[in-house]
């Protein structure tokens, strides 16, 4: 992926280039008489519903009321008992949420219904604390404080089955028919098979403003990679996030089920989710991260930034690696680093160092999988960044050439528990992100993993059932 400047056609430009006013007529001669509007739960499951052309005028001046419980259950809709922010001791009300305008889109498979994404604010009007695209805004803000404005490019993996929702549960989600056979990475010829599939993915989303710079098989059974054009921050976290829906959405029609689980497959490899980065001044025309001289093209903010990336890691965890299933992918020779390590252009690092222009030097994060609320991930590498900025702090390591499997680095948390509690106990974490999102975040997967621990898997009845 090449990092480049601007905004790219086909992008939120559109929206960017209307004032409010515009918007909002637009929508109101659109023909339509419903709106459809979302926000992202701490999952990064995008949450949503439709509303009528009327709500969303009286909206679009104010606010709207939302049912908190979004921020109160897992991805199975099952309530924690362990959050502060709600619950049953609260009664689970509305929440009120902010549309934001610079968000509308048209949705191309749902009859070009307008669509736009909100913010939850609290009870003050200020932003809540817990809401992943609010965190993400938080830090951007911090960026542009410090004379920055971040780009982002996200790629995300994801494998394919001719399967539906009801195929699915009979089956009970095993022996499932892949797309594709076997392993044929950067395939024509599975490209050419799928190619109604292939081509409408990249049409409609191109349609709904989640422009895509490539997309190609990867190595397994009906997977797929795309590159989403770089954008600022936001809306790269808003593009990725957005992404995973309508690809699901679009694949309904060809009956396909896509998968972003980070491993689905204990004989295959993970489902990454990696994260291009580069920091500009607030002219957007110059690269900070680029030094012409240097071997590598890396400038001092660059190696400040990248050896904030190394400290912060192991704190900040949880925000790229989120579920149970996120550390089955983080294990040795699986194309997923497990050591807090960095290279030039290294793909078993967990930083790959990319030298080039001035348009395309940045740092590639590989830690993530497919499964990442992209807000989050976003947020965890830019704060850790703008910390080791901040705090002059200097690359201790050396990049790493070769296998980084075989290095002698401080290795990552092996499950989710450890992460969360190395997570909750971080005064760093707590310093980057506030009590508030550390403490809700950590709690909520620490739910996670005690929901995990309490359930008896096919592993263990294939393994007990009859020889124990």
């Amino acid at each position: 992926m090449v990092m480049r400047i601007g905004r790219v056609s086909g992008g939120q430009m559109d929206a960017g280039r209307m004032t409010a006013e515009e918007i909002i007529r637009d929508v109101s001669k659109s023909g339509t008489r419903k709106v459809k509007v979302a926000i992202t739960d701490i999952d990064g499951v995008l949450r949503g519903k439709y509303i009528h052309l009327d709500k969303f005028l009286s909206a679009s001046q104010g606010r709207f009321g939302f049912c908190n419980v979004v921020f109160g259950w897992d991805a199975a809709d099952v309530t924690y008992d362990n959050c502060k922010y709600t619950g049953w001791h609260t009664g689970y009300p509305d929440a009120p949420v902010q549309l934001d305008l610079q968000t509308y889109r048209k949705i191309p498979w749902d009859n070009n219904t307008p669509f736009f994404l909100g913010d939850f604010v609290d009870e003050n009007n200020e932003p809540l604390s817990i809401c992943p695209r609010n965190l993400l805004k938080k830090i951007v803000d911090r960026a542009k404080s410090m004379g920055y404005q971040s780009k982002c490019g996200v790629e995300l993996e994801f494998f394919n089955f001719a399967e539906t929702p009801e195929s699915l549960h009979h089956k009970k989600f095993r022996d499932l028919d892949p797309l594709t056979p076997g392993m044929f990475g950067y395939s024509i010829l599975r490209s050419t098979y799928d190619q109604p599939y292939f081509s409408t993915l990249m049409d409609e989303l191109e349609a709904f403003h989640v422009p895509l710079e490539g997309l190609h098989t990867e190595t397994g059974p009906g997977v797929f990679e795309a590159g989403i054009y770089v954008a600022d921050a936001l809306e790269a976290g808003d593009r990725a996030v957005l992404f995973k829906t309508a690809v699901k959405e679009i694949a309904y029609r060809f009956d396909i089920i896509p998968t972003f689980m980070a491993r689905w497959n204990t004989e295959l490899p993970g489902c990454s989710g990696h994260i291009h980065q580069s920091l500009w001044d607030q002219s957007g025309e110059r690269n900070v991260f680029y030094a012409e001289n240097d071997p590598h093209k890396m400038s001092d903010t660059f190696r400040h930034y990248l050896a904030g990336l190394m400290h912060c890691l192991p704190d900040i965890l949880p925000m790229m690696a989120p579920n149970i299933n996120s550390y089955k992918r983080l294990v040795e020779g699986f194309w997923a680093p497990t050591t807090v390590t960095w290279g030039v252009d290294n793909r078993t690092a967990s930083f790959r160092v990319i030298p080039g222009s001035m348009k395309s030097t940045r740092v590639e994060t590989r830690v993530g999988g497919s499964d990442i609320n992209a807000y989050l991930a976003i947020a965890a590498f830019l704060a850790a960044g703008l910390y080791g900025i901040q705090n002059k702090l200097e690359l201790k390591a050396e990049p790493i050439k070769g296998n980084a499997y075989e290095a002698q680095a401080p290795r990552l948390p092996n499950n989710l528990y450890d992460a969360a509690q190395k997570m909750g106990q971080s005064k760093l974490a707590r310093e980057l992100f506030g009590d508030e999102f550390v403490d809700h975040y950590v709690n909520s997967r620490i739910w996670e993993w005690n929901q995990f621990r309490a359930a008896v898997t096919s592993w263990e009845l294939e393994r007990y059932f009859e020889i124990i």
